[in-house]
């Protein structure tokens, strides 16, 4: 019984990270401008709604371990190497610095 209980667990658990990372990498999908896409030399935005899209139903209507797994290496693609570059595009996320940098260093009051 207590195995039983477990797996019910696990399966739950996955269900949720999975499903939360399809949700997670569907909007940012959805929020990235289509240019940024082209200019990243990347697929069109349709094209990674659609895949994520589906990757996101079929973990809400048909969780199938199987089914889950390739949708999250799309995802995992789209968050590891589509993202970034269309991110750095769009100019968006700062990678350290402060809020007196300027565009040539940080900002030193005339020193």
């Amino acid at each position: 019984m207590l195995a039983n209980g477990f797996d019910s667990i696990l399966s739950l658990v996955i269900f949720l990270v999975f499903t939360g990372f399809a949700v997670v990498s569907f909007a940012f999908a959805a929020t990235a401008r289509e240019d940024a896409y082209r200019a990243a030399d990347k697929q069109t935005k349709k094209f990674w709604l659609i895949l994520l899209g589906i990757n996101l139903i079929l973990n809400l209507l048909w969780p199938m371990l199987f089914l889950q797994i390739a949708g999250l290496i799309a995802a995992i693609v789209f968050m590891v190497d589509v993202r970034p570059a269309i991110r750095q595009i769009s100019g968006g996320g700062r990678r350290g610095g402060s809020s007196s940098d300027g565009p040539y260093g940080p900002y030193n009051g005339g020193r």
